[in-house]
């Protein structure tokens, strides 16, 4: 099953009974797009899922989200994102201006502000200028439009250099969708915001299983800094009009759609001149690769030797022996691309230009077997670069 970038109707919007818009309120300063909407064509709720972040210092968006689908018995008809505000860090008030924003929404739509989902991306511990977003509000729903899917993924940039969209084809339906991301990417999700749609026939029960399995196998294996977000979502919305899906087939699309967005967002990582994948095999347990691939993928040292492109496999075993799984340093051997340059936990000879050659290029493997089983696992990251350090070493 393949994914391809789209746009407009090709993205977010790509299942017909969507449409969506994006605009500029003034969150964000020069006109910039920074409030984006989501909503079945006839404000309808439809059966839908989200995964939020694992870090208890949960935003409003986060709570007043997982409240809706609660009380919407996990249906929703719109989700509302903004950029340039994470209305996180903001206590009773931040509550307040997430729900505000739900009734504006469903006030336009004809829904009930509980079908309304929010989202919020941006700086933390800064009120959301709610009085922007009200007056956004009013010209977001006018220009909703089946064609409005390129404008929304633009609207919830807050440091990515380019929109994130996806278009997937399944068996007799279409997934869609959108996400925003470049840095505090780590699991669990990876800052992100992700909206899927698809015109799939599956209730609710079909699609939160699905939805967490997709979730587990993308976003979940990306890790830029080692950072989880305050705001991290990842929401899809499905309104029947396309096949019944197989949770098989739905979850494969589901999948697909999800490590699409989240190759581009590691592709997009702030300061990033690497695509790294980091795979670990030969581990005593599935446990225990993911650990040891987590470890090497967030290694500050390994980053940083991979950003100069030197092969120093010395610092990939010490991570490894440090990851708190079953090691043995006689049974390790590490890889750059398909060339071996430790085996049996020493240097090996090896071909050094090829070596060079893949560390020089844009997407680079790196790969150890620790001789112990046969579980294996991937994380997906970058390398960490002068302009990482640029970008986050300022607020504004």
């Amino acid at each position: 099953m393949d994914a391809a970038e789209g746009g407009g109707s090709m993205s977010v919007t790509a299942a017909a009974g969507f449409v969506a818009a994006g605009v500029a309120c003034g969150i964000k300063p020069g006109g910039a797009l920074d409030l984006a909407l989501v909503a079945t064509e006839d404000g309808a709720p439809v059966p839908a899922a989200a995964v939020f972040t694992a870090n208890l210092a949960t935003a409003a968006p986060v709570q007043v989200s997982h409240a809706h689908l609660v009380a919407g018995r996990n249906h929703a008809a719109a989700v509302i994102l903004n950029s340039g505000n994470a209305n996180a860090a903001t206590g009773e008030a931040g509550r307040r201006h997430a729900e505000r924003t739900c009734e504006l929404v469903g006030k336009r739509l004809g829904c009930d502000p509980s079908a309304v989902l929010v989202c919020s991306t941006g700086l933390i511990g800064i009120p959301l200028p709610i009085d922007a977003i009200e007056q956004g509000v009013v010209s977001l729903v006018g220009a909703l439009s089946p064609e409005g899917g390129t404008q929304a993924a633009e609207a919830i940039r807050t440091t990515d250099t380019v929109r994130k969209e996806t278009l997937v084809r399944g068996e007799g339906f279409v997934v869609g969708g959108m996400a925003k991301g470049a840095a505090m990417l780590a699991p669990n999700m990876a800052t992100m915001l992700a909206v899927l749609t698809t015109d799939a026939a599956a209730p609710a029960e079909l699609l939160a299983p699905a939805l967490a399995d997709a979730v587990a196998a993308s976003f979940n294996t990306l890790s830029v800094d080692g950072c989880t977000s305050t705001n991290d979502t990842v929401i899809v919305l499905a309104n029947g009009r396309g096949s019944a899906a197989t949770p098989p087939a739905l979850t494969s699309a589901l999948t697909t759609a999800c490590v699409h967005l989240a190759e581009q967002m590691c592709a997009d990582a702030e300061g990033a001149t690497k695509v790294v994948r980091v795979l670990v095999r030969g581990a005593a347990s599935v446990d225990d690769a993911r650990q040891a691939a987590r470890k090497v993928a967030e290694s500050q040292l390994v980053k940083c030797s991979l950003f100069g492109a030197d092969p120093y496999w010395g610092r990939i075993v010490s991570e490894l022996g440090s990851a708190g799984v079953a090691f043995d340093p006689d049974r390790v051997s590490v890889a750059y691309g398909t060339t071996v340059v430790c085996s049996g936990g020493i240097a090996t000879g090896h071909d050094e230009a090829a070596v060079k050659d893949h560390l020089a290029g844009r997407h680079v493997e790196v790969s150890a077997d620790l001789g112990l089983g046969v579980s294996e696992a991937s994380m997906l990251t970058n390398d960490l670069t002068h302009a990482y350090i640029d970008e986050n070493a300022k607020t504004s």
